[in-house]
């Protein structure tokens, strides 16, 4: 098993769009196409202007499958198009059961 925590910074005040934009365009095929969604999750403390996904994947080899899927799909490249301009930053971090 391997997690991935998945922080996108948004402008300031950009959650709510994302989050429509999302829960209209890009959530379906995401979902979909990578499995098991954890969690979606906003800070509460610290930096507000994020949203945190948890993924869950088999393997390594599993996760990278399903995320060349995603981005061939035109669907999400569409819902990337109608987010780019609140995107500010991306962090990734591959995690293992300790």
């Amino acid at each position: 098993m391997i997690h991935e925590i998945r922080t996108y910074t948004l402008v300031p005040g950009g959650v709510r769009e994302y989050l429509r934009l999302y829960n209209e365009f890009g959530r379906e095929v995401q979902t979909t196409l990578l499995g098991n969604l954890v969690a979606l999750l906003t800070p509460e403390s610290g930096d507000l202007n994020q949203l945190i996904y948890h993924w869950a994947f088999d393997s390594f080899e599993d996760r990278s499958r399903r995320r060349a899927q995603l981005i061939a799909d035109p669907h999400f490249t569409d819902f990337r198009k109608q987010v780019k301009h609140l995107l500010v930053q991306q962090d990734s971090r591959l995690l293992t059961p300790a």
